[in-house]
């Protein structure tokens, strides 16, 4: 039996900001908590979306009542608390969830009781520091897989095999900080990405060998790095933040007379800092994808290049030649809303539309499209 995943179309008082023409949004604050992470699930089973961030969960649609998870360990300013995956792990029917954090070094999945009791811990593979997990479906199973970026230390996925159950692939001996997957090099697999280069998929995971090329040295940059065709071409580019610096941008593919691929690198955004985790999604239904980010507040405790700066959220959107930016909320610390390590985009409230909600050590905060 195959798990039951939701793949998130992957967080007092109310005010209306006004983006584009085409897109508004309504700011609710859920809570001042400082957890980075927020998923969308149905925790109890009453078919509407309801949200889990850190120690607690959330009930929709107004997320006014929230129930105790369990305590979630506490390093600084961190909570060691860097993901949050859906999945139906142990295949009862409720909705768990994955995470892992940076000190511990631990993948893990938490059980959902589904009696209001606090949920269990429990340890998939200890992996080194994770800086954050993303899930992909690798093997084309329909099931995705868990791919934690785990900077500088081996590149591996897992695979849920049955209740309980989860089966580790290994990629490569190192990776960088970012992380990102899709067909590079137009063969039909889907390969992985990091801030060194790009991995290539053999045909067969389980025996096969990736092949690693060193396209690219990129630095500390977003979970994910996001892979598409921008430009039409038939070829997939990137598109990056960098999550400890100032910049956003998007790499072209290009392919000499050999085939040879390399990356052409074009600005998004120069002028502001900390873009560490990106979404990619048709947010206004015109069928085309837009780009979800902003600034993660405080990610080095305010230590990095432009650390204090004001902060925000926004969504870009592609013209076919360049990225327009639009703004979701923009301002100094209460006032604007910037990002943590893992927000959720889905339709919160049942108007069709998607809505954004994202944590971060500024609160959690759900932004309502209008």
């Amino acid at each position: 039996m195959k798990p039951f995943v939701i793949i998130i179309l992957f967080a007092i008082s109310t005010a209306v900001f006004s983006q584009s023409k085409n897109i508004n949004f309504e700011k609710q604050l859920i809570a001042y908590e400082s957890f980075e992470s927020v998923g969308i699930m149905d925790v109890d089973k009453d078919g509407i979306p309801d949200l889990v961030s850190g120690s607690y969960w959330y009930k929709g649609p107004k997320f006014l009542d929230r129930q105790l998870i369990g305590q979630v360990k506490r390093y600084g300013e961190y909570y060691e608390d860097f993901a949050t995956i859906p999945m139906d792990v142990n295949g009862d029917g409720n909705i768990d969830f994955i995470t892992g954090g940076w000190f511990e070094g631990t993948l893990t999945w938490k059980e959902n009781p589904g009696n209001g009791k606090e949920w269990t811990s429990h340890l998939i593979a200890e992996t080194g520091n994770i800086e954050t997990i993303r899930a992909w479906d690798i093997d084309g199973d329909g099931t995705l897989e868990i791919v934690p970026n785990t900077p500088r230390k081996p590149l591996a996925f897992f695979k849920w095999v049955g209740p309980n159950q989860f089966e580790k692939y290994e990629v490569f001996e190192t990776q960088g900080h970012g992380l990102g997957f899709g067909d590079i090099n137009g063969d039909g697999w889907g390969d992985l990405i990091s801030s060194f280069g790009w991995y290539e998929a053999p045909p067969d995971l389980r025996y096969g060998e990736w092949i690693f090329h060193p396209t690219f040295e990129l630095g500390d940059v977003s979970i994910p790095i996001i892979v598409t065709d921008l430009t039409g071409d038939g070829m997939n580019d990137l598109i990056v933040g960098n999550g400890h610096d100032y910049g956003l941008f998007w790499m072209e593919q290009q392919r000499d007379a050999e085939g040879k691929i390399t990356f052409m690198k074009h600005d998004i955004d120069p002028y502001h800092a900390q873009y560490h985790v990106l979404e990619w999604i048709d947010l206004d239904g015109d069928g085309q994808n837009e780009l979800i980010t902003g600034k993660r507040y405080r990610a080095h405790n305010g230590k990095d290049p432009g650390g204090n700066d004001e902060i925000g959220l926004y969504y870009f959107k592609w013209n076919g030649r360049t990225f327009v930016k639009n703004v979701i909320s923009y301002g100094p610390f209460g006032e604007g809303k910037g990002t943590g390590l893992y927000f959720s985009m889905g339709d919160l409230n049942g108007d069709g539309k998607i809505d954004i909600a994202v944590a971060g050590k500024d609160g959690l905060t759900v932004f309502y499209q209008k």
